[in-house]
């Protein structure tokens, strides 16, 4: 059993909806085997539990652990090229290296490397766009087991557009992924995600076959893009005449529901949003991205006007790297600039999108995504080294609100000295003091 003594910051309540960011300077979360078994003040903790080890964190801030909601597992090394839409980006960047994972030596060397990016930036759970190969994703599960994150991913499936050594045929894709449902869904804090790449490379059958494996199997979720660019959406539409939109082309082929989460959505029409509301789907925003590849301005309040669930994604490796801290105030920046009219972001509000938001949309807010009590443990400590810009900001805000946008203005996956899954470290140790 431990005491974790800190100064803690999490949302409980939706900002979004009227919430506002739960602080305290000094407060005692109590943990036994993983499991907050209280939040209380340091005194009544120890006297409740005298035998608990304490770990006195106040040298710096506690929060939930972040949640990525979308961030691609082959990409890790194609970081950083800029300068290009998304299309051309793909042809150029994102997918030859991609195809690189059909040798299993180096898609294992990229899953230790995407995990080790994923838990330095603090982050705990993700939905991780996978592979195109089988055996790629028999290896990041396996890995993702032994790191022990909150992982939901699954093969990624196209059939037509992409270079031929990522195609797949109808039967292939159902017979893969149904073994690695078979091996990995619900293996300890494993999911499996049906996966089509998006629709402009994913033909009707192909999607109907994601369907009826979704019907085959009801406790997956799905992942794809929607409405990220342009070109691509009239590409969608040119290819599904029938589709009323593109949106429609995922739920005519029966992908749409509660479990599906759909990266981007820059340019949604009033009825895909109204749509994603009906049936509970989410949009993972992904801010850096957007502005890498000139995708646009993410039409945050029409989400939230329309009562789509939104939460943030990295989107590695069009997105500039995994930390949701970026992403973060990445987005604040956007919805700042947004000439159609952004939605006024608070520190709070990026707390929310980077931690309880991601847990309501992959349905993990029963375990994590605050520090309540009947909660699990996962938790990200943020100390940045003695006098260096945030920890100067941190100790001469003039609040905790501001002491949490400096956090997000300023903070770094190096900033990040100790992630926990489940009460269990996955980064980081020794033993901080207070300053």
């Amino acid at each position: 059993m431990f005491i974790y003594r800190a100064r803690v910051f999490d949302t409980p309540t939706d900002p979004f909806a009227g919430g506002t960011l739960r602080s305290g300077s000094d407060v005692a979360i109590v943990v036994a085997e993983g499991l907050i078994i209280a939040r209380t003040d340091y005194a009544s903790a120890v006297a409740e539990h005298p035998d608990a080890e304490v770990v006195d964190l106040r040298a710096g801030v506690l929060i939930p652990g972040l949640i990525d909601t979308h961030v691609h597992y082959p990409q890790v090394r194609a970081i950083g090229y800029l300068g290009k839409p998304l299309l051309e980006w793909l042809d150029h960047c994102a997918l030859p290296e991609e195809a690189k994972l059909a040798d299993e030596a180096y898609a294992s060397a990229v899953a230790g490397e995407f995990l080790a990016g994923l838990t330095s930036a603090g982050t705990t759970s993700a939905m991780v766009f996978g592979s195109h190969f089988a055996t790629a994703m028999d290896t990041f599960f396996s890995q993702a087991a032994e790191v022990g994150l909150r992982i939901t991913s699954g093969l990624v499936t196209s059939d037509k557009i992409l270079p031929e050594p990522l195609l797949t045929s109808v039967e292939q894709s159902v017979s893969e992924s149904q073994g690695l449902i078979d091996r990995w869904h619900g293996n300890g804090r494993l999911r499996f995600a049906i996966t089509p790449r998006f629709s402009f490379s994913a033909g009707e059958e192909l999607l109907a076959a994601g369907g009826q494996l979704l019907a085959d199997n009801p406790r997956v979720w799905v992942t794809s893009h929607l409405n990220e660019n342009r070109d691509e959406i009239a590409g969608v539409a040119a290819m599904f005449p029938e589709a009323l939109d593109y949106l429609d082309t995922y739920d005519r082929a029966g992908l749409l529901g509660r479990r599906t989460i759909l990266a981007h959505n820059v340019h949604p029409s009033d009825r895909e949003l109204a749509r994603m509301a009906e049936v509970g789907a989410a949009s993972a925003h992904c801010p850096t991205s957007n502005s890498n590849l000139a995708s646009g301005f993410f039409p945050l309040r029409r989400h939230i006007e329309a009562g789509v669930r939104v939460a943030l994604g990295s989107d590695v490796g069009a997105g500039t790297g995994f930390s949701l801290l970026k992403e973060g105030v990445q987005a604040y920046f956007m919805q700042q600039l947004d000439p159609s009219g952004g939605l006024p972001l608070s520190s709070a509000h990026l707390l929310h999108l980077a931690t309880a938001a991601g847990a309501e949309a992959l349905e993990l807010g029963d375990e994590v995504g605050d520090l309540s009590v009947g909660k699990r443990f996962d938790a990200a400590y943020i100390s940045p080294a003695a006098h260096q810009p945030l920890d100067v900001g941190i100790r001469h805000a003039s609040s905790d609100e501001d002491v949490l946008a400096k956090i997000f203005a300023m903070g770094t996956p190096a900033d990040i000295t100790r992630v926990w899954v489940d009460g269990q470290l996955v980064k980081g140790g020794g033993a901080p003091t207070p300053r």
